[in-house]
């Protein structure tokens, strides 16, 4: 079964927009693990308007699924996940100041950035996974470069598959063939949602893991957590 990791963000935006610990973000994620959740996903921004550094340290500890930290690869990012050692590192490349993730690694242009990056995080036992577009010589390169997994950047077909699903879909396949013929694993995430997330892994072979934050927030908004997750998880089975 393709792993469910929810991305806690949107609940630590909520917190931060009124001040003190309501929701906390830590109780989120047992919660989380409680309902089923295979995973915890975190992205700590440089201006930790969500998840903070603090956040990163106090899920650590608590964490019992696989915890993934997202964000772009400078020096703080890395401290902190050498730090945290958690189960997953995705490496992803934001700018500052977007609002939220917008293109994928181009492994081709970066390429000796992410060596680097990537065989520093594997010497010390964490899992690497490089966000990426379904572009066949980007994931290539992201093999050469030695990551354990990618993620693939699923915005286009968040956007397309209301109304062509077979085309929007079509990228995604070839590119999980290609990079299961690598031998990497292959995770997915960005606009899944209730809608068009059964038909993804319907049609996609050899998914690990989607990490899924905004969408859940918004349906727990009508359907409650709990049921939120497992509505999910049923999309995935």
């Amino acid at each position: 079964m393709t792993k469910l990791s929810v991305n806690i963000n949107k609940f630590a935006t909520l917190r931060n927009a009124r001040g003190g610990n309501n929701p906390d973000v830590v109780k989120v994620a047992l919660d989380c693990e409680s309902f089923g959740a295979q995973g915890i996903t975190v992205h700590p921004r440089p201006d930790e308007r969500h998840i903070t550094y603090q956040d990163v340290l106090d899920l650590q500890d608590v964490v019992t699924t696989e915890f993934n930290i997202e964000g772009y690869p400078d020096d703080r990012y890395m401290k902190l996940v050498e730090l945290v050692k958690p189960t997953q590192a995705t490496l992803v490349p934001d700018a500052p100041d977007v609002i939220t993730s917008n293109a994928g690694w181009d492994t081709i242009r970066f390429q000796s950035q992410l060596d680097e990056m990537v065989g520093h995080l594997k010497s010390i036992g964490i899992r690497t996974s490089i966000f990426i577009d379904p572009i066949g010589e980007r994931i290539e390169k992201a093999a050469e470069i030695g990551c354990d997994r990618i993620e693939l950047y699923t915005e286009r077909y968040a956007n397309q598959s209301a109304d062509n699903p077979q085309k929007s879909i079509a990228d995604y396949i070839k590119a999980a063939k290609l990079a299961h013929n690598f031998g990497l694993g292959i995770n997915a995430g960005h606009d899944l949602t209730m809608n068009n997330l059964k038909f993804f892994k319907s049609s996609m072979p050899f998914l690990d893991e989607v990490s899924i934050g905004h969408a859940i927030v918004c349906d727990a908004l009508y359907y409650g957590l709990e049921n939120t997750i497992q509505l999910y998880l049923r999309q995935l089975r």
